[in-house]
């Protein structure tokens, strides 16, 4: 099959890689129908993420096909169309126990892309496929539901709950990538009082405004000044951080006001200053975090009825082979107008799927 192959810092390969097969009881092979590419993905191929080694096929959100499935596998067959969740979960370890999937300790976590090989191939092995996989309704569009794997839980979990966004609130958030204006998005269900987004490019903060934003500004018009006047110098509730930038963290919080929250999404791959001397006395709140993806299935629902706008985010589509031509589009997002990109088709058949007797 074709797969984008991480070659080291630089651009991918789509080249020839083996078919991948069932290794273990719980897993399920997918026919990937649409994927999509991710600001980490973007962050590996600048050297940010050193677990991910050449040779390893990138990508960890999807819509597709089981075509086929381990032994232990009870919740998909194949011919289901399911969505592949960026977390996979052993559901056995403590922290799955606790629906903190993220930080898998029995082989799940952010496997895929990352430490074995992901979706942004012709097909994936998908780990722990029974919490791993969501079946999709028929009336959801696999160019939305793609969207579910990480950037609508990421944003939801990681910015909107961490953040502890109430209603009234004033929320900022800097960095209107996808993630961010998911975050807008996800925000705007607790009713704050405004949302404000910050970004470099004026065509993202144009979308975050479609999106929900009751302000918008670039860096460079002086967005902390703006967070001052319209809080009459209080400072923002909750700031999301949504680029991975030691800038950009450094801003929010400079923009929190004492009692506050920052939640960063962002992947860091550079040290950023923790300036205590200013922040000691505010009694601001800080959190980080992996998506858990526990709030899929609620997405997911939402989506079905209509209730979470999505279409809008997926600015660029292609077919699985132009994977090369999609990253450049989407790695020069400022140049392009790239929110999301999304690659699907055509489709495929059948697949050679050699998994052992003693998995399968």
């Amino acid at each position: 099959m074709k797969a984008a192959v991480f070659q080291g810092p630089g651009p991918i390969a789509w080249r020839d890689v083996p078919d991948p097969g069932v290794k273990d009881p719980g897993d399920a092979i997918v026919r990937v129908d649409v994927v999509t590419i991710c600001g980490t993905d973007l962050h590996i191929l600048k050297g940010d993420v050193p677990e991910v080694t050449p040779g390893r096929v990138l990508g960890h959100e999807a819509v597709g096909t089981v075509v086929e499935t381990g032994r232990d596998v009870r919740t998909v067959r194949p011919g289901d169309r399911v969505l592949i969740s960026c977390i996979s979960a052993c559901g056995r370890c403590r922290f799955c126990r606790e629906g903190r999937y993220g930080q898998c300790r029995g082989g799940g976590g952010w496997v895929l892309g990352h430490t074995v090989d992901g979706t942004q191939a012709e097909y994936v092995r998908v780990p722990f496929a029974d919490l791993s996989v969501h079946p999709l309704p028929s009336a959801v569009d696999g160019f939305d539901a793609v969207l579910l794997a990480d950037i609508f839980p990421t944003s939801y979990e990681v910015g909107v709950l961490n953040g502890g966004v109430r209603p009234a609130d004033t929320v900022v958030v800097v960095g209107a990538g996808p993630v961010g204006l998911a975050a807008v998005v996800t925000a705007r269900l607790y009713s704050p009082g405004r949302i404000i987004a910050v970004d470099v490019a004026a065509s993202r903060l144009a979308a975050a405004r479609t999106l929900g934003a009751d302000a918008t500004a670039t860096v460079g018009e002086g967005p902390e000044q703006l967070v001052e006047d319209l809080t009459e110098g209080l400072g923002a509730d909750v700031v999301m951080e949504a680029v991975g930038v030691p800038e950009a963290f450094e801003m929010c919080t400079r923009m929190v006001r004492p009692g506050g929250r920052v939640a960063n999404i962002g992947v860091h791959g550079k040290p950023a200053v923790l300036h205590l001397e200013d922040l000691w006395i505010k009694d601001v709140t800080i959190t980080t975090g992996l998506v858990d993806t526990s709030s899929t299935p609620m997405l997911l629902r939402m989506m079905a009825a209509g209730r979470l706008p999505a279409a809008d985010l997926v600015t660029h589509r292609f077919e699985l082979a132009q994977m090369e031509e999609a990253y450049d589009v989407f790695g020069r997002a400022a140049d392009t107008g790239a929110l999301k990109v999304a690659l699907g088709g055509p489709q495929h058949t059948a697949v050679e799927a050699a998994g052992s007797p003693e998995a399968g």
